[in-house]
């Protein structure tokens, strides 16, 4: 709790207490009878209920002032104070107290409910780092601002420490906790040649970073950035809150001089229709929804964030929540994109075949290359390597040569071979004219692809999956994971035009997610209606092209935001329902004379209360 709700909790307890004693003794004795043989003894308890009156609302009369200064009239403390006066010109002193005491109370709650929300993304906001430890010439470090430093500049992070910025280690060992990142809890051991992104905790031994990118650039910078932007992309259910409270409070205020002035002139009962006309403007205030709906959107949005689940505004949240059609990458995003060896044929000549293709992939960092690589070390650095653009590589020694490479490689160079019908991408190898077999691999699905498309199958979600690979590993995947549907052998500009088909023939009803890698799909994701970065941490595409990153590659924490939205928008509804159900239903009790002004009260600082322990559910998600 902050040192002003402190003094704030402080100023009720004192009021409340010195109310309940004054109400008491005033029940007991009648302090207006306190002077004998004047008309005046309404006076001594006017006095010293107005003292506690103005003790308890000092800020809120401060506040209604500057506002009307400014323009803004129609607000909850114009309000109060004409009811509360109000209450004093009618002579029900106890009332008037009673309802900015409890308007207090209220507001009191509602602060702390927001201050423990932006705790919440106060927590995210403590990996910014505070200082660089720059390695100077002599091995020494010195403490600098991580906006000084320089790409390939080393520097050193001790134990403790937070990692200030990007970059690959190139001295030491250790393990780093990225819980404040992702959300995980197991710290990931790193060693020379990790890459380390920035934000993340050094837990056990002092390592020394080569940097990769300046601070501006860093994933700590870009996170901050979008986190701190979040609350500007607002939902349709705020934007439609803010109107609302816009012309709602004078409508109210209008309705209630206008019950007072026609009661009063129909009936001549004055104080029983101006009292009516108080309890109506009490109860009509409208900060149960203008708090609790932003409450509820900024409490999921921080939830989110601490599971790794960046969302950059609520309108994202929301729309999730409608979003009927997933589209999805394959490589690194269904499938884990790391590349294996499944099969050489013929199986008899597979060290032979292994040991040409490397030969050919010596210089070649494409995953096929590195999948055959990573079981054959190249022997040779005499060959002179000619790549031949969408077919493979010719690696020629004098009149030696080895083709290595798809069927079109050995077709235009007229080598005899017999087409292997496989599920995966074939390289084919051949040497001087000489067919000798296929190298057969594969790209693993990942283990919870087959739960999350599942799920979206169950409640009637569109699954489409566009890739770059063949219709036959296209089509294995798709049917290995029930997609709805899938278009293959796409090149980045071809996944760009399918998904403006998709937007052009979608329903009025439809939401279409696009789920990438961040990387190579910024085109794609920048034409969804949702986007959606997979493995985000530290690509700049991710974050600039997304509406959504999740911050580690886990595909689960699609259901994880799912389930976030979800319970959010339900959260969002109860409240607006609730608190206009029971406003209304009060309003028009006060205008027949059957609400008293206790009614009104609840109907104002009961129902905000509850709305607001309302929208701190949306924060209770587990992983």
């Amino acid at each position: 709790m902050t040192r002003k709700l402190k003094k704030r909790l402080i100023r009720i307890i004192i009021s409340l207490v010195l109310f309940v004693a004054l109400f008491t003794v005033d029940k007991i004795i009648d302090l207006s009878t306190v002077i004998p043989g004047t008309d005046l003894g309404w006076l001594l308890p006017f006095g010293l209920y107005l003292a506690i009156y103005l003790f308890i609302s000092y800020d809120i009369l401060i506040k209604a002032v500057k506002n009307i200064a400014h323009g803004q009239v129609f607000d909850e403390n114009f309000l109060m104070i004409i009811a509360t006066v109000g209450a004093f010109v009618l002579k029900e002193f106890p009332e008037a107290v009673a309802v900015m005491l409890f308007y207090q109370i209220g507001e009191f709650f509602q602060d702390l409910a927001v201050g423990k929300s932006r705790r919440e993304i106060a927590k995210l906001m403590d990996i910014r780092p505070d200082y660089a430890n720059k390695v100077l010439d002599n091995n020494e470090f010195e403490q600098v601002d991580p906006e000084t430093i320089n790409i390939n500049d080393i520097i050193r992070v001790l134990p403790g420490e937070k990692v200030p910025l990007d970059g690959i280690i190139v001295k030491g060992a250790s393990s780093l906790d990225t819980k404040a990142l992702t959300g995980e809890a197991l710290p990931r051991d790193v060693n020379i040649g990790s890459q380390v992104i920035s934000g993340t905790i050094n837990l056990t031994s002092s390592i020394d970073i080569k940097v990769q990118k300046t601070y501006i650039e860093s994933a700590v910078s870009k996170i901050l950035e979008l986190v701190e932007n979040s609350s500007n992309v607002k939902s349709k259910q705020e934007n439609f809150i803010t109107k609302f409270a816009k012309y709602y409070t004078p409508i109210v205020v209008v309705s209630a001089v206008l019950l007072a002035l026609i009661g009063s002139l129909v009936t001549k009962d004055y104080n029983t229709w101006i009292s009516r006309s108080l309890n109506f403007l009490v109860v009509s205030c409208p900060c149960a929804i203008v708090i609790s709906v932003p409450l509820s959107f900024f409490t999921s949005i921080g939830k989110a964030a601490k599971l790794g689940i960046l969302v950059k505004g609520s309108l994202y949240l929301e729309n999730f929540n409608k979003a009927n059609t997933f589209v999805f990458d394959k490589t690194g995003t269904l499938t884990v994109g790391n590349f294996a060896v499944s099969r050489v044929i013929p199986e008899e000549k597979r060290d032979e075949i292994l040991r040409l293709a490397a030969i050919a992939e010596k210089d070649s960092n494409h995953p096929i290359a590195l999948s055959i690589k990573a079981l054959v070390k190249p022997t040779s650095n005499e060959y002179v390597l000619n790549n031949v653009i969408g077919q493979g590589i010719i690696a020629s020694k004098g009149d030696e040569k080895i083709y290595v490479g798809n069927a079109k490689l050995l077709k235009n160079n007229n080598i005899s071979f017999n087409e292997i019908n496989e599920v995966g991408t074939l390289v084919y190898v051949a040497k001087n004219k000489e067919y000798l077999g296929a190298i057969v691999i594969n790209d693993e699905i990942k283990e919870e692809s087959y739960e999350v498309i599942s799920y979206l199958n169950k409640n009637n979600i569109k699954t489409i999956m566009l890739t770059g690979d063949n219709e036959a590993i296209a089509s294995d995947v798709a049917n290995k994971l029930s997609l709805t549907s899938y278009k293959h052998s796409l090149l980045p500009q071809d996944k760009v035009s399918e998904m403006d088909e998709l937007i052009k023939n979608k329903k009025d009803n439809e939401l279409i997610v696009y789920v990438g890698d961040g990387v190579n799909d910024a085109p794609t994701l920048a034409r969804s209606d949702i986007a959606i970065s997979m493995g985000g941490v530290g690509s700049d595409a991710a974050i600039e092209a997304s509406d959504i990153v999740l911050m580690h590659d886990d595909l689960k924490s699609l259901l994880l935001a799912k389930k976030i939205a979800k319970k959010t928008m339900i959260i969002v509804k109860e409240n607006i329902y609730f608190a206009l159900g029971v406003k209304l239903a009060i309003l028009v009790l006060s205008a027949f004379g059957l609400a008293s002004i206790w009614l009104a009260v609840f109907g104002d600082v009961g129902v905000a209360l509850l709305c607001v322990l309302n929208a701190l559910r949306s924060g209770r998600i587990k992983k």
